[in-house]
């Protein structure tokens, strides 16, 4: 199979896919009940009526804890490959036991001197 052909299968793929989703869409909007009301139009908030506006100051502190998070889970999607990789390594491999261990801890050190910045910061204390 040729590289042309390999993408060609793709590209009919993402086009038949394409198709479904718009014959879906258009035969939903065709069925569904069409029942316009104020109501509905307003604000639903956990069965209570929304108060104020919808903006709102955060402090920045919350969001760079959201994303040291997002950066920790990362790590941990790293992690669960390499482990279940480095009990088949051995001497004949191309990679080593050794040089990929010590690629995790040098890996695991960045993040933790990440970590060690931003908890010198003062971004990981709540007020």
């Amino acid at each position: 199979m040729s590289f042309e052909q390999e993408y060609g299968t793709v590209a009919i793929l993402v086009i038949v896919g394409a198709a479904l989703y718009a014959i879906i869409m258009l035969v939903s909007r065709a069925m569904r009940p069409s029942v316009p009301s104020p109501l509905k139009l307003t604000t639903y908030e956990c069965g209570v009526e929304a108060v104020g506006t919808g903006w709102a100051q955060m402090n920045i502190r919350y969001y760079v804890f959201a994303f040291l998070f997002v950066i920790f889970d990362v790590e941990a999607i790293f992690l669960f490959p390499w482990a279940v990789i480095i009990g088949e390594l051995d001497a004949t491999t191309a990679i080593t036991p050794v040089f990929a261990l010590v690629a995790m801890f040098l890996f695991i050190l960045t993040l933790l001197e990440g970590l060690a910045y931003a908890w010198k910061k003062g971004v990981l204390t709540w007020e």
